[in-house]
């Protein structure tokens, strides 16, 4: 099916950046949606950002602002520029995208995961 590939995490301190990237792969045959959601232990996965085919954005009011979602359709990849990083920015971040795949030349929904990145800020 479709698989995505996460990079970009790590440790930063209080106002510095990061820039996650997701690069999707596989037998794609069109991207809808791409996002970046994040989870911290006992909490539920929140939406970050969203952005559709026709490059309309979503943002979660506690990052807006300050991140910035992109893609690059000619490359399956999706980027989430994170600015002005808080300590509560801190969690594990999944890229997520849905579209189609081909299947034994049936295109096929699909809605795929990546593996997740760390994203640490200290005070």
């Amino acid at each position: 099916q479709v698989q995505l590939v996460e990079s970009g995490g790590g440790s930063v301190q209080a106002g510095g950046s990061l820039r996650l990237s997701c690069a999707a792969s596989g037998s794609i045959f069109r991207v809808n949606a791409m996002g970046w959601y994040r989870q911290v232990p006992g909490r539920q996965r929140e939406l970050v950002a969203l952005m559709t085919t026709s490059d309309n954005t979503d943002y979660s009011d506690s990052v807006k602002g300050r991140f910035t979602i992109s893609r690059d359709n000619a490359k399956n990849t999706v980027y989430l520029q994170m600015n002005s990083l808080k300590p509560e920015d801190t969690a594990v971040y999944y890229c997520n995208v849905d579209g189609l795949y081909m299947d034994h030349l049936e295109p096929r929904p699909f809605d795929s995961w990546g593996q997740g990145t760390q994203v640490t800020v200290s005070s």
